[in-house]
């Protein structure tokens, strides 16, 4: 039952977000009583963190089957962000924002344990895409990561890039598109702009 808890609560958090979502409405979906809920959740502040630690694993291990199949770093990074937007139901309710802005204490956990394991992802893949003479082998790879991560939060700040204003999808596509471009070697580019081409057709 606790499993399909997270479940269903993770579907509805995603779905209409974490503030407005409530203990009723769960078990109303679920056609449970309340109180089945507070057996395995003592407040929904709990459920929250429950649910957000579990997508972040889930995510996890998805991500680490990206990287261990792809062709090159450049096709590993779109298939991420896809990959992520499919489990994050597109951000349509901007998740991590609403985390920030009314659970912070479960913002600031899932950012550090985002950042390490983005950290080790993205610089393992950098790495890589310098060896393979994808990227610059002048590129500072410990920045650039850092930098990744750092432009990759920044965008899901609704204050800077209102929802109304810019699509989740777009955000990411140019987001992406703007760092690799920065950090490509002539090789890498026709790789880029194969990619984009075949995609956009």
């Amino acid at each position: 039952m606790r499993d399909k808890i997270i479940q269903k609560s993770a579907e509805l958090f995603l779905n209409l977000g974490f503030k407005s979502v409530t203990m009723d409405d769960i078990a109303n979906e679920m056609g449970i009583s309340k109180k089945t809920i507070y057996v395995h959740f003592s407040n929904k502040t709990k459920l929250v963190e429950t649910v957000t630690f579990t997508l972040f694993e889930t995510i996890c291990d998805g991500i680490d089957g990206i990287c261990s199949t792809s062709n090159n770093p450049i096709e590993e990074l779109y298939a991420i962000k896809m990959f992520v937007m499919q489990h994050l139901n597109n951000e349509k309710t901007s998740p991590q924002y609403q985390l920030k802005k009314y659970y912070p204490q479960i913002y600031d956990v899932l950012k550090a344990k985002q950042f390490d394991k983005m950290q080790d992802s993205v610089l393992e893949s950098l790495q890589q895409g310098v060896n393979t003479g994808v990227f610059r082998n002048t590129i500072d790879v410990n920045f650039i990561s850092r930098m990744y991560f750092n432009g990759m939060t920044g965008i899901k700040d609704n204050s800077i890039f209102p929802q109304e204003k810019f699509n989740m999808n777009y955000l990411m596509e140019s987001y992406l598109e703007y760092h690799l471009r920065a950090i490509v070697t002539e090789k890498g580019m026709t790789i880029l702009n194969n990619f984009i081409t075949k995609n956009q057709s």
